[in-house]
């Protein structure tokens, strides 16, 4: 699948592939800038779960009229992000162990799905493309979180970007945000960095770029599984 595609699924200001600098930033509707504002905030774990989201106040905020937030907060319904209030308004989507376990065991399962599916269809475009993406990212200082965030996401997209498959790829992109959000709200506690998170991605990569699709997965799951585990140990000291 070509970057376009994975850049449509990441959004404007990402980084894809082999491209180390911030793409070019097209111009965008007040929806849409309120919309990434938003989604930002809410994944980074700056507004808490159950917050309710007030118009007036996310007008001053955030600089915009009634009618874009309205429309943003609708959308980031669409992502589980929000959640509506009856006819009462909105508010940021709660948190649960429970609903943190079911993105986990969903993001193994479709990933899986796409995984192998993108080994399968995969080409040598694709291979240094994928092998451009995970240098770019063992590169990146992590102390610089929010670049490290979007290449971090880059990489895991284009391991199955190559699937044919937009609707999985959407379906992976939304999950990993869900996902994201909860090891934000659990924090980058220190002991995590005790885990080589880089030489894990290159396994993944060296085993997918050389065909073998079982160790590729398999790797992928102990990957994801770990830092589940690890997120889960941290949510409940903290009451999720």
């Amino acid at each position: 699948m070509k970057n376009e595609t994975i850049q449509s699924v990441l959004g404007a200001d990402a980084v894809t592939g082999d491209q180390l600098t911030v793409a070019h930033r097209a111009p965008v509707s007040s929806t849409r800038k309120v919309y990434q504002a938003l989604h930002q905030q809410i994944i980074a774990g700056k507004i808490e779960p159950g917050s309710k989201l007030k118009i007036e106040e996310l007008k001053l905020k955030l600089e915009a009229g009634a009618s874009p937030i309205r429309e943003a907060l609708s959308l980031l319904t669409s992502d589980q992000l929000v959640e509506r209030i009856d006819q009462r308004g909105f508010r940021t989507a709660a948190v649960s162990q429970a609903h943190f376990q079911e993105i986990l065991t969903l993001r193994c399962q479709l990933e899986d799905i796409a995984l192998r599916s993108s080994i399968e269809h995969c080409d040598d475009a694709w291979r240094e493309s994928l092998q451009a993406s995970v240098t770019a990212l063992n590169k990146m200082d992590r102390e610089d979180h929010a670049r490290w965030e979007s290449l971090h996401k880059a990489f895991h997209l284009h391991l199955i970007s190559a699937g044919q498959s937009p609707i999985l790829l959407r379906f992976c992109s939304q999950l990993y945000d869900l996902n994201i959000r909860y090891r934000n709200l659990a924090s980058r506690a220190t002991h995590y960095k005790q885990r080589d998170v880089n030489n894990e991605h290159q396994l993944i990569v060296d085993a997918a770029v050389s065909g073998d699709t079982d160790t590729a997965s398999r790797l992928l799951g102990q990957h994801y599984t770990r830092t589940g585990d690890f997120l889960a140990d941290l949510l409940a000291d903290i009451g999720i």
